[in-house]
């Protein structure tokens, strides 16, 4: 008797569902497990008989007491972040369970607790495995979106407690792309760039910011007898709106953000809905003066974005020196503001007189 293979197929697809609901389910136990273990640490040490009579040695001699039972997996280094775990994660019912232990693990790592907070919203909105997690941590993710937010902002829109206002809010400067395997290099092409963003366009999207979905490549636009071909088009459920994304293997020049704002007035004229919000365009580019970007473009504008990518994950110090550069722009600004204030208060004193 021959089965069909739709049958068969339903069937094993219920045997992995339930094996992978059976792994999630035992992991999180083993979160319970080290939730609990650094309650009762914390509970006894507060009692403060350990620290009064061998000093802050209650978790190597329960190690001592675990280990040779149970494993590594009790030894003083790992007791002692069960009871980090629980200090900083004080209620049992705030645990998620679609979190692993290598996930609480990521998050114990980040001091920062607005940044942990950041980490752990995103984690759980968008489905992160702990690698994806770890990528993010690594790749300094809060950091680059820090350079054109403030940090109470980012962190309510992580949590759903606010919904983006601005382009800018969601997407990265600079967007880290290693996971394209490239090499910097300076005989790259943009159809190559291209090509390797197509055959990794899950990673990208997620890359990208959040709500992106794919609408084409290389599309064609026909204005009065010519042919013009887009990059990519892209759309955002957040913002509500088509995002043209070019590609240039190269330094930002004033031409690229016209060919972009050409793009965008297209879109916005022939193929938005009166529902949908104006079209975003983004620039990616190997580099740019953001002076290039400001004259370029129309003052306040929020429509066209120039973004650096990188082809390695940059380093902690690398973009806490762009974010420095960014407070002190802002630092130059307000100065110059309270300038003006100043000069405009004086010539109406003057008026007066």
């Amino acid at each position: 008797m021959m089965l069909d293979e739709g049958f068969v197929s339903q069937v094993r697809g219920i045997i992995l569902e339930s094996r992978d609901a059976a792994f999630r389910s035992v992991d999180f136990q083993r979160v319970l497990m080290y939730w609990r273990i650094g309650e009762k640490i914390v509970l006894e040490d507060q009692q403060g008989k350990w620290r009064a009579v061998y000093g802050d040695k209650l978790i190597p001699t329960l190690a001592k007491a675990l280990e040779p039972e149970f494993g590594s997996g009790f030894s003083p280094r790992q007791l002692e972040r069960t009871r980090q775990f629980y200090r900083i994660f004080p209620s049992i019912g705030g645990l998620k369970s679609e979190f692993s232990w290598t996930h609480y693990r990521l998050l114990l790592s980040i001091e920062n607790d607005s940044k942990r907070e950041f980490y752990q919203a995103e984690a759980s909105k968008n489905f992160w495995n702990s690698r994806e997690l770890e990528r993010q941590i690594n790749s300094q993710l809060f950091e680059r979106l820090l350079l054109s937010n403030e940090p109470a902002n980012l962190l309510a829109i992580a949590k759903g407690d606010r919904q983006p206002q601005n382009p800018k809010e969601i997407i990265k400067d600079p967007m880290v792309l290693e996971f394209l395997g490239l090499r910097q290099q300076s005989e790259w092409y943009e159809k190559d760039l291209e090509s390797a963003i197509i055959n990794h366009l899950q990673e990208f999207l997620l890359e990208l910011g959040n709500g992106f979905a794919y609408i084409a490549r290389q599309k064609r636009i026909h204005l009065n007898g010519d042919d013009f071909f887009i990059d990519l088009v892209l759309y955002n459920r957040i913002l509500l709106c088509f995002v043209i994304l070019e590609i240039k293997t190269k330094k930002l020049e004033h031409s690229d953000l016209g060919q972009l704002q050409m793009y965008v007035n297209y879109y916005d004229r022939n193929e938005r809905l009166p529902h949908e919000n104006p079209t975003i365009g983004i620039l990616l580019c190997t580099d740019k003066n953001d002076a290039v970007v400001k004259y370029s473009l129309p003052e306040n504008q929020t429509a066209i974005l120039a973004s650096k990518y990188e082809l390695v994950i940059p380093n902690e110090s690398q973009l806490l020196a762009e974010l420095q550069k960014e407070i002190q722009k802002i630092d130059l600004i307000d100065k110059c503001h309270e300038g003006e204030k100043t000069i405009t208060g004086r010539r109406r004193k003057g008026k007066k007189a």
